[in-house]
């Protein structure tokens, strides 16, 4: 595999998370034992009690799209452990997001830091048994390396097994992660019951991004507080941002959680006059028009702009038309949906084919409004959040760029008259990482 990004020191546990945007460079090499080490890594254990009460007082939330604080989850399993059952905890890896490349950097680069993390995690909810469910094989490759190095150590007595599966954008959802790992299909299942109810062999068991896990040990070796001296008071530290579109390469950056998305632009090299909206949090969150250009770059924020900063991507919106974009990504959720549930299998297709006739001037007005009503009715019916995703799309497409459906509507759109944009996989980041 080539190798795309590389760290100039982020999410290093020796020192405060990076208090200004840095990029992560294609130069360097892979974080091994000894180098991880030698910053602090693997430190002494020490009470768990008082580092899950860091952990609450960082206010860390999930890095994985759902923005969950990580103590909660932890929290709740420690208490079934304490209780009498066996805990897992598995660190989520399956990058099913196509804008998204954060978390096979973290696992190809620096492997040792999520399995930090997951020895943390693990102490925390009383775990004896921890899984990597990852589906990229050079992740795989880099973490088993990882695991071998560690054979050699005492520094964990907790079993970790690595678990691979076929890439989807359902495989990793949580669910399906525990099927997968108890020998199913990478496919979600109904909820409740959740993970940290009813997880892997019907254990209490904590799902938690490769991300989130990766943060964990600057917490334990430094502490809550400093890991909030970044951030903002409801999203603090910092945060993996892969910024796609605008005619540039992909980028991973590590970003302040409130960094202004004009700073990240200007880091980036594109003006903000070039910007006509963006994809915010992967494919999942739907659209923004120009407002985001006003944005900071947190949840709250994100919220207010009826998007979401979910795994960090940001796919910029320049010569490419609203219109056939979510076209695209309707189409991917098409195809990608498990097949499980009624409502998503025929949901999904339907409002694919109508953004799809949209796009190619084939559709009416009556044809939109069906699309406003499934973009409301549909929420919440399937498994996972598939069906929300397309469902977000074309919500955000309808109230943020009314102008250009209208376009559409009367055959005249410029941007596609000019060049249609049909990518399968829109602003494809991982589609760099090719071997």
């Amino acid at each position: 595999m080539q190798e795309t990004f590389d760290a100039i020191g982020a999410l290093t546990v020796g020192a405060l998370p990076g208090c200004a945007p840095r990029l992560l460079r294609p130069v360097g090499e892979v974080e091994d034992l000894a180098a991880y080490r030698a910053v602090g890594g693997y430190g002494p254990l020490g009470a768990t009690d008082l580092l899950l009460t860091e952990v609450r007082h960082s206010g860390l939330r999930g890095r994985g799209g759902a923005a969950f604080p990580l103590a909660v989850k932890l929290a709740t399993v420690r208490d079934a452990q304490r209780r009498g059952h066996e805990t897992v905890v598995v660190a989520n890896g399956e990058e099913g997001e196509p804008a998204s490349v954060k978390d096979k950097w973290l696992l190809r680069r620096r492997p040792h830091l999520v399995l930090d993390g997951l020895r943390l995690a693990a102490a925390i909810a009383g775990a004896r048994r921890a899984y990597v469910y990852v589906s990229d094989s050079e992740s795989a490759r880099r973490v088993d390396a990882a695991l071998t190095e560690l054979d050699t150590t005492a520094v964990t007595d907790v079993i970790v097994e690595l678990v691979t599966v076929a890439p989807g954008y359902v495989a990793g959802e949580e669910t399906a992660a525990i099927r997968a790992i108890d020998g199913g299909p990478a496919k979600p299942s109904d909820k409740p019951p959740r993970p940290f109810e009813h997880g892997v062999g019907g254990a209490p068991t904590v799902v938690s991004n490769v991300e989130t896990l990766a943060h964990l040990p600057f917490v334990h070796r430094h502490g809550g507080a400093a890991f909030r001296a970044v951030g903002t008071d409801a999203s603090p530290g910092t945060f993996l941002a892969t910024v796609t579109g605008a005619d540039r390469p992909a980028a991973l950056y590590e970003l302040p959680h409130g960094t202004p998305v004009a700073e990240l632009l200007a880091l980036h090299g594109i003006s903000p006059d070039a910007v006509r909206g963006a994809l915010t949090g992967g494919y999942f969150a739907g659209m923004v028009d120009r407002a985001i250009l006003g944005a900071t770059l947190d949840h709250e924020s994100m919220r207010g702009l009826g998007g979401g900063l979910g795994c960090g991507a940001i796919s910029l919106l320049t010569r490419e038309c609203p219109v056939a974009v979510a076209a695209g990504v309707l189409s991917y959720f098409d195809r990608e949906n498990a097949g499980q549930c009624g409502s998503c299998f025929n949901g999904t297709a339907a409002m694919a084919a109508v953004a799809a006739a949209l796009r190619d001037g084939q559709a009416t007005a009556p044809d939109v409004e069906r699309l406003r009503r499934w973009s409301v009715v549909l929420r919440g019916r399937g498994a996972c959040g598939t069906l929300d995703g397309a469902a977000n799309t074309a919500a955000t497409l309808l109230a943020r760029f009314p102008a250009e459906v209208d376009a559409h509507l009367a055959g005249r759109c410029a941007a596609c008259a000019d060049d249609v944009y049909l990518a399968e996989r829109p602003f494809d980041a991982q589609a760099v990482l090719v071997s």
